[in-house]
């Protein structure tokens, strides 16, 4: 009996989406963009909820006491269908929207980073150490509040989508209407995008300065804000709708329509281009003045889009001033009517291409920022050097229009000199070794020569010999080394597999990933901690031997007079390398922390006492770290991006307790540090429920 044909396995799953939320169908000129088509990764083993290797869908609704039957987007009749029909009242459709808008935020970061994602490990204390367990799938709850919320819970590993009956009525909104965040493009986005942050940068959750939770909730609503240009037929209609002009008011700067109206908020919970002022639109214009003056984390965050977006016009405006000098015979003013289809197309064109390649540079950036306490001025350094390092070579000036965009908008690194590009750019490892050569010369009261600094060259190359193995003496024809590499779940061949570190293949599971870079966290944690290693760390902004330095800080239970050092995590990504073909990189990221206290005498008392760093009472935890890029090709580190003071840094530390006193919610003084740090746990839901008030 013959087997049949042999079908290929399709690469993409098709399903069909709301293209912003529910709003949009029920206005009349509109109903034909509200839905919209798209294409997430091919998943054959898929199981009903759905359930994949990334997320798992739980419909439970304990407002309503039910639980809602998963869909299976395997069926054969939602394959030929590209899912079900976009619905309001199917809790199904509900359960493929999720999954449909999270795989798409998945796929692009998967592409911008050159690796597989990963959600946060938990931690969990068992005996007196804290024990990682991984976590395969982030868990969605569509129907999990009935409240006007939504929010990513870090505890949970869970993004909970809360439903809610409208309580404004207007001309677009009846009151009463129930309105599911779960059905909105922008929200599910927004809170997938917190999740994937907190799996590289978990500390990106503790609020050491008022740029922390802005920042995440900046970078979320920039993910979600350029998802909009990924749909053709809805960027088509907007271009047509603004004449080609993306400063003008349009759907694609605005987020969260449907929940914005039916809470009273305005027509979106968030607007990027401008806003209406007495019944007339004004666009967005840059004032430098306004981060200084602004403090609550949605609004500072709303500073950073605008910023990232007012990059995106510069490079639009500049890629299209040839298509309108060509439509209006080189005036570059169109007449009045609508533009021709033909303009319309190869503007949205450009506008994807736009919108793709800044969203790719801001993604990309994530892994050139520091472990903890990122500014905004931290992340344009880290666009900058990200793309700098993946195209030296700026010809359409993509660096300079963020650069540009970011000082009008009062947005600067701290303590910069310069905003001309090479200042920006994080140092290298020969950068860095030059610096403690110099340290070590004013150390001795003697002045630096070329001897110094080739000695100290030398032996960096020499520790990060150590630390990679003789890995460039395999011959590429060693198909027996290969053979054995691939067989580890390694990138390539090493001579020993076992003691040195080794970039990891893409093609090993996720949970295997995980599995490798905790071990090699541990290989690296050895060598740092080892003779070569603790050298250069001084170099890196770490502190190892702990002569002279605050009793407060966090030491090894076995070793007093040594630090305790935390290896976050060890990523391989693999990046372009000079020839343009991809190269695997690794990512280390590098903390310790030091016992804080409020009272800046018991501060310095704790400082000069014994095991201080383990007092019960302290009043918080300052941090500190590197984050490091490696190339194991050439052995060295590409580049170190360094907390602005090491953990011994007082100045750092003092004004992260000024913060923390005054800046944080509660801003009272008095108020106990568990009063204080009550949303710490839950950063999101505390956020997401009071924005707007």
């Amino acid at each position: 009996m013959s087997a049949g044909p042999a079908y290929p396995t399709p690469n993409a799953r098709r399903l069909r989406v709301f293209s912003f939320d529910p709003a949009l169908a029920a206005q009349y000129d509109l109903a034909g963009v509200s839905g919209v088509t798209i294409e997430v990764p091919w998943e054959g083993d898929l199981k009903p909820g759905p359930v994949s290797e990334y997320i798992e869908v739980v419909d439970v609704d304990p407002g309503s006491d039910a639980a809602y039957a998963p869909i299976d987007l395997n069926a054969f009749e939602l394959l030929a269908t590209d899912g079900l029909t976009p619905s309001e009242s199917d809790p199904r459709f509900h359960q493929q929207m999720v999954y449909a808008v999270a795989m798409k935020t998945i796929e692009h970061f998967e592409l911008a980073l050159g690796r597989k994602a990963l959600w946060s490990s938990h931690r969990t204390i068992v005996g007196d150490k804290f024990v990682e367990n991984y976590v395969p799938r982030l868990r969605i709850y569509p129907h999990a509040l009935r409240q006007q919320n939504a929010y990513y819970s870090p505890l949970k590993k869970a993004l909970m989508f809360g439903y809610f009956a409208g309580n404004a009525k207007s001309i677009k909104n009846v009151a009463g209407t129930v309105v599911f965040t779960c059905l909105s493009h922008d929200i599910i986005a927004h809170e997938t995008t917190h999740a994937l942050l907190d799996g590289v940068h978990p500390r990106f959750n503790e609020p050491v300065n008022e740029d922390v939770l802005a920042f995440h909730e900046a970078f979320a609503d920039i993910v979600a804000l350029f998802q909009h240009f990924s749909c053709p037929g809805v960027l088509r209609d907007q271009i047509a709708r603004t004449r080609g002009d993306l400063a003008r008011e349009s759907m694609l700067g605005q987020l969260a329509q449907q929940f914005a109206l039916a809470s009273g908020r305005g027509d979106a919970l968030r607007s990027y281009l401008g806003s209406r002022k007495d019944g007339t639109w004004q666009a967005a214009t840059p004032d430098a003045t306004l981060l200084g003056a602004t403090s609550e984390p949605h609004d500072r965050g709303a500073i950073l889009v605008a910023a990232v977006f007012g990059a995106f016009m510069k490079v639009y405006k500049s890629r299209t001033r040839d298509l309108f000098r060509i439509a209006s015979e080189g005036t570059g003013v169109l007449r009045e009517g609508d533009i021709h289809p033909d303009l319309v197309n190869r503007l949205a064109e450009e506008a994807q291409r736009c919108a793709e390649r800044i969203l790719q540079m801001c993604i990309r950036a994530i892994d050139y920022c520091p472990p903890v306490a990122i500014t905004f001025g931290t992340y344009l350094r880290a666009i900058v050097t990200a793309d700098y390092d993946m195209s030296q070579s700026d010809r359409e000036n993509w660096r300079l229009a963020f650069i540009e965009s970011f000082r009008e908008w009062g947005i600067s690194p701290r303590g910069i000199r310069s905003m001309a590009e090479d200042s920006l750019l994080w140092p290298t490892e020969k950068e860095v070794v030059e610096e403690q050569a110099k340290v070590e010369a004013r150390a001795k009261a003697t002045a630096l020569t070329n001897e110094d600094v080739e000695r100290s060259s030398q032996r960096s190359r020499e520790a990060m010999t150590k630390l990679f193995g003789d890995q460039l003496a395999i011959s590429a024809d060693d198909e027996y080394a290969h053979k054995a590499a691939r067989k580890a779940g390694l990138a390539r061949p090493s001579g020993k597999p076992d003691n040195v570190l080794t970039p990891i293949a893409l093609s090993m599971s996720r949970y295997d990933i995980w599995l490798n870079a905790d071990k090699q966290a541990a290989l690296f944690h050895s060598w740092l901690m080892g003779e070569d290693g603790a050298w250069l760390a001084d170099a890196l902004g770490l502190v190892v031997n702990l002569v002279d330095s605050p009793k407060t800080i966090s030491t090894r239970k076995n070793d007093p007079t040594r630090a305790n050092i935390e290896i976050h995590s060890i990523r391989t990504a693999m990046k372009r390398g000079a020839l343009g073909f991809p190269e695997p990189h690794m990512v280390v990221v590098v903390t310790q922390w030091r016992a804080g206290f409020f009272d800046k005498v018991k501060q310095t008392e704790m400082d000069e006492t014994p095991g201080a760093c383990n007092r019960p009472d302290r009043d918080f935890k300052y941090r500190a770290g590197c984050t490091l890029l490696i190339d194991p090709e050439q052995i060295k580190i590409r580049r170190v991006i360094r907390t602005p003071g090491n953990v011994a840094d007082d100045g750092e530390l003092d004004h992260m307790r000024r913060y923390l006193l005054q800046g944080l919610s509660p801003p009272n003084a008095f108020a106990s540090a568990s009063e204080r740090f009550k949303a710490s746990a839950e950063p999101f839901a505390f956020l997401h429920a009071h924005a707007g008030e």
